[in-house]
């Protein structure tokens, strides 16, 4: 295994971190941990969770997936040896069930109390905002429409002091962002900047991949000059990097099969990059899992590489990519494609 260290600390994470989206829907809380015990055994040393998980969300299932980690930490007594990421859900249709309150101080405390208590841990190591407040352009939206309707009113400073108390209690020891735009992360920043008692954001957790580069637009110059780490999600699209839906195909219990409303990566242009990029792997003799993962894995702005697997096969290929060394012919392989087909799952 790789590893880094989260900026601004001297915490050293590795370079694959265990996404958990899919434990207590797609996932049996055994196979959960089956697979956090493989994912130690290979040097992975840091988890993401979120209190909004199992995906997709449901009243019935909530925050099931931190409480299987949690019964996991019970049962090894190991909480020690690993870095853990859990996030607060913001607004939104299908985050009504868990609270309408958005980042208020009450709500702040009251999710890490939970996520506390699922995880059967006294403390959070990177506790994140799951996505903005206030309506802008996220989760496959690419551009910006301002919206009238949208009352928000800033609160930057607010949230930064709830968790910057959160953080002198020792609930949690760092904070950062999701699904974020730059001008939202340079907010947070500046804030930090100008008040000084207030807590860094050190990383944030968007998408990336062979499909969705969007990253690379304005957020990595930030994350570069600003030294704050992206955790990568998504580096295969829900799947579709793998190429298992090519040609038609939906593989039984897979995620676009199970769930066909999350057509983020599956559309028209995106199964025509992405045969492209099949192609591009299978002529350099790797698998598109792992060329796609390997892509991630190496470029300058992303800490981690967080990967998401429904079978131990996934799971052994998808932490097998940190082996994998792309050469300089296969980056310019895959810049090319990316150069005729930008961006095609925003």
């Amino acid at each position: 295994m790789i590893y880094t260290k989260l900026p601004h600390t001297d915490i050293e994470v590795s370079k694959i971190c265990l996404g958990t989206m899919t434990w207590g829907n797609q996932n049996t809380e055994t196979e959960g941990h089956e697979q956090m015990d493989y994912a130690i055994d290979q040097g992975i040393n840091f988890f993401d969770t979120a209190e909004l998980y199992p995906i997709p969300a449901h009243p019935d299932r909530y925050a099931h997936t931190e409480k299987i980690i949690g019964n996991w930490f019970k049962q090894n007594g190991n909480r020690d040896q690993i870095i853990l990421g859990t996030k607060i859900a913001g607004n939104g249709d299908f985050s009504k069930f868990i609270r309408t309150t958005g980042f208020s101080k009450e709500s702040i405390i009251n999710a890490v109390e939970g996520s506390l208590k699922r995880l059967k841990t006294d403390y959070i190591d990177v506790y994140q905002l799951h996505w903005p407040e206030r309506s802008t352009n996220y989760f496959g939206h690419r551009d910006y429409e301002h919206d009238i309707r949208d009352h928000w009113e800033d609160n930057f400073h607010q949230v930064l002091e709830t968790l910057r108390d959160l953080i002198l209690e020792g609930k949690i020891r760092h904070v950062g962002i999701s699904n974020e735009t730059p001008w939202g992360t340079m907010r947070y920043l500046e804030e930090g900047k100008v008040h000084p008692s207030l807590p860094r954001m050190i990383t944030i957790q968007n998408p990336f991949c062979l499909l969705n580069r969007l990253f690379e637009t304005g957020l990595s110059e930030i994350a570069i000059r600003e030294q704050m780490g992206l955790l990568a999600y998504s580096p295969l699209g829900f799947g579709v990097l793998s190429g298992k839906y090519l040609g038609g195909k939906r593989p039984e219990k897979s995620r676009i099969t199970l769930f066909p409303a999350y057509k983020r990566y599956n559309s028209e242009t995106s199964i025509k990059a992405t045969q492209r990029y099949f192609d591009l792997a299978q002529k350099h003799g790797l698998s598109l899992a792992q060329m796609a993962l390997a892509f991630v894995n190496t470029r300058p702005f992303v800490t981690s590489t967080i990967i998401g697997a429904t079978t131990m096969a996934q799971l052994k290929e998808n932490i097998g990519s940190i082996q994998v060394d792309l050469n300089d012919e296969i980056i310019r392989d895959i810049n090319a494609i990316h150069d005729e087909i930008p961006n095609p799952s925003p």
